[in-house]
């Protein structure tokens, strides 16, 4: 009995999920209840157990994104009725059998199937080819081996050989890009096959001996021009050993590695030719390493592509001396953390700020709904929070009632699971403003990207002494540049100003914050 394991519903907006990775293999006894496989979507990762005992057999391969409900697996479960699935097994093989006893039994290599060609892969960073050019004619008896037709990518030129020896039959057309792995041609093996050693040996006596009457000779393949044309040599100038006289890409090769010899031999060029062969630098290997995007990165970039096209998206800045701040933290974090038992960190300052300065500017707080712009009475932070996996935004529930300390509690407690990738998606949804912190990789400016349907985002960055003017005199502070991005459909200019400088009034005195509360 075979049981269907399909992609179960990890969430209410989650429609496909991508296989991260198989943690089992195809053919093994698996146990209910054992992980199988992780399943990645656009906001989390997921695991999926077995549903019972038995042989697993995969469905689709690592990096297949499928739909909920699609079949990912299946589970051979152990039973009586196990020889049943084992007499089905050989029925493919049956109906292959009559195929081959239909060719003549004396000619068992020919068996009359089609033989398909595809486009053969060229190249690890080449995907599609062009098909250059036919050199053999629909209907043709074709020797295996033997060149049918010429391709280019964007780097080189290659020649597709026949599989087997038999009539062809054309698939696609000069001139057209093709896929690797598309049909190109069609040969169907044929009597001829079974001696070729008798007919090749005829028709290149007859071929050669009306070259000069066809219409091939003396003209280069696509790959041959190319070559000639770089390095100047004329056509006329060789002979071709191709069919009907036609110059081949080896011809062109040969033609190439002759040129320098006379050269060297009639000038006095052997000096400068020791000149030229130290040039050619070792640079070791030059490796590609070519790899899917993962369902959270996808969505990130679309989301992120999405806010500048469809956002009036402006940036504003301003500066705050962190002296205060700093001043505060190094005589009460000892006696914070011991009562609190956590860190006070710049990230409470900052939230504690935000809240009341949203307050006063509700329309930053707010979200566009159509024709209609949605107010919020409540605060739900998003902290940008770089992830192993890429970036994830969890949020802080009503974050203007949390204290100093449970500010900081919730964002060791969201960054700690975002680290360990088990934030669960309501805790990565909603979410009215988002704070990002790139001074911690040493930014010293940026311009944020609003996080939709969110209208602003605040962006931290770091801390650097800078020479300021204070009651006439030049002196050192440490300064952190900020930055407000805003949409500019609901947000003027004046607003998101006036923002940012009481987010600079509140930060640069900290007692205003507990004076307003």
């Amino acid at each position: 009995m075979t049981i269907e394991m399909k992609v179960p519903a990890v969430g209410e907006s989650v429609t496909q999920v991508t296989i991260a990775a198989w943690l089992k293999h195809d053919g093994d006894l698996v146990s209910t209840d054992e992980i199988l496989c992780e399943l990645e979507s656009d906001k989390a990762t997921f695991e999926l157990p077995a549903e019972t005992s038995g042989i697993l057999r995969i469905a689709h391969p690592a990096g297949t994104t499928l739909n909920i409900g699609e079949v990912i697996c299946r589970l051979e479960v152990a039973s009586t009725q196990n020889p049943v699935p084992q007499t089905v097994a050989p029925a493919p093989e049956l109906k292959t059998t009559p195929a081959a006893a239909t060719a003549p039994p004396s000619k068992p290599a020919t068996t009359g199937a089609k033989v398909l060609m595809t486009v053969p892969a060229v190249g690890e960073s080449i995907s599609e080819v062009t098909l250059a050019s036919w050199l053999k004619k629909e209907g043709d008896f074709v020797k295996m081996d033997e060149t049918i037709c010429e391709i280019e990518s964007d780097k080189a030129t290659f020649e597709v050989t026949a599989k087997v020896s038999g009539i062809l039959h054309l698939l696609a057309i000069e001139k057209r890009t093709l896929a690797i792995g598309d049909p190109i041609c069609e040969i169907l093996p044929t009597e001829d096959a079974a001696t070729p050693a008798v007919q090749p040996a005829v028709q290149p006596k007859v071929e050669i001996t009306t070259a000069t009457t066809n219409y091939a000779t003396g003209t280069p393949s696509p790959a041959a021009a190319k070559i000639l044309a770089e390095k100047g040599i004329s056509p006329a100038q060789l002979q071709g050993s191709g069919k009907d006289g036609r110059i081949t890409k080896e011809d062109a090769l040969g033609a190439q590695k002759t040129a320098p010899v006379a050269p060297a031999v009639t000038t006095p060029t052997p000096k400068v030719e020791p000149k030229k062969e130290p040039a050619p630098v070792p640079v070791g290997e030059r490796g590609v390493r070519r790899e899917k995007m993962s369902s959270l990165r996808k969505t990130v970039a679309r989301r992120l592509v999405a806010a500048k096209n469809e956002t009036a998206m402006l940036t504003t800045f301003n500066e705050v001396n962190m002296k205060p701040i700093m001043d505060l933290r190094a005589k009460y974090k000892d006696q914070f953390k011991e009562k609190h038992q956590v860190g006070l960190g710049f990230m409470s300052f900052f939230v504690r700020a935000v809240t009341i300065a949203l307050s006063e500017f509700p329309a930053v707080n707010a979200q566009i709904d159509g024709d209609e712009i949605i107010y919020h009475d409540f605060v739900d932070i998003s902290i940008a929070v770089s992830a192993p996996k890429g970036l994830v935004v969890p949020v802080m529930r009503n974050a203007e009632k949390l204290s100093f300390a449970g500010i900081e509690a919730d964002i060791v407690r969201l960054a700690t699971k975002a680290r360990d990738n088990i934030l669960s998606i309501p805790e990565m949804t909603g979410g009215t403003f988002t704070i990002t912190n790139g001074g911690v990789f040493g930014s010293m400016m940026s311009t944020p990207i609003i996080n939709q349907p969110q209208v602003a985002i605040l962006g931290m960055h770091n801390i650097v002494e800078r020479a300021v003017v204070e009651n006439g005199q030049v002196v050192t502070r440490p300064i952190m540049y900020v930055a407000l991005s805003y949409d500019h459909r609901i947000i003027d200019g004046r607003e998101s100003v006036s923002f940012l400088v009481r987010l600079k009034q509140l930060l640069e005195d900290p007692a205003r914050m507990l004076i307003l509360i």
